[in-house]
C-alpha cells in the first residue's frame, strides 16, 4: 500500500485534517462493504430473477416451502408443477431455485 495514504490514516486526528482523515477511512470502509457483501448479492438476485422470467415448460424449480417439481405449464405470474403424481399451482414469485436439467435438486 502507498506509505503516503499509510501515513494519512495514521495521522493525529488533533489538527484540522482529521476529519479528512476521518472521511477518508470511512469511505474506504464502505468500498470494503460494497465489494465484498452488497456487490455479489444484487448479482445473485439479478440471476435469480432472470431464471425466474426465463422459466419455461420442462424445468424443475425448487419452491421456497421445498416442493420439487417439473413446470407442465407457465401462465404470466402461475405456473402448473408436477411433483410424482400431484399437480400444484404456484405463484412464480415463489421459486427460490431454477434447476437445469443436468444438476441434480437435493
Amino acid at each position: 500500500m502507498n506509505v503516503t495514504l499509510l501515513a494519512a490514516l495514521a495521522a493525529d486526528r488533533q489538527n484540522a485534517n482529521g476529519a479528512i482523515v476521518l472521511f477518508v477511512e470511512m469511505a474506504v470502509i464502505f468500498m470494503i462493504f460494497y465489494w465484498l457483501l452488497i456487490r455479489p448479492q444484487r448479482k445473485e438476485q439479478q440471476r435469480l430473477q432472470e431464471a425466474i422470467t426465463n422459466v419455461k415448460k420442462g424445468d424443475e424449480v425448487v419452491m421456497s416451502g421445498g416442493l420439487v417439481g417439473t413446470v407442465l405449464h407457465v401462465a404470466d405470474d402461475r405456473l402448473t408443477l408436477k411433483s410424482d403424481q400431484s399437480k400444484f399451482l404456484v405463484d412464480r414469485g415463489r421459486i427460490a431455485r431454477v434447476v437445469s436439467k443436468g444438476e441434480p435438486a437435493s
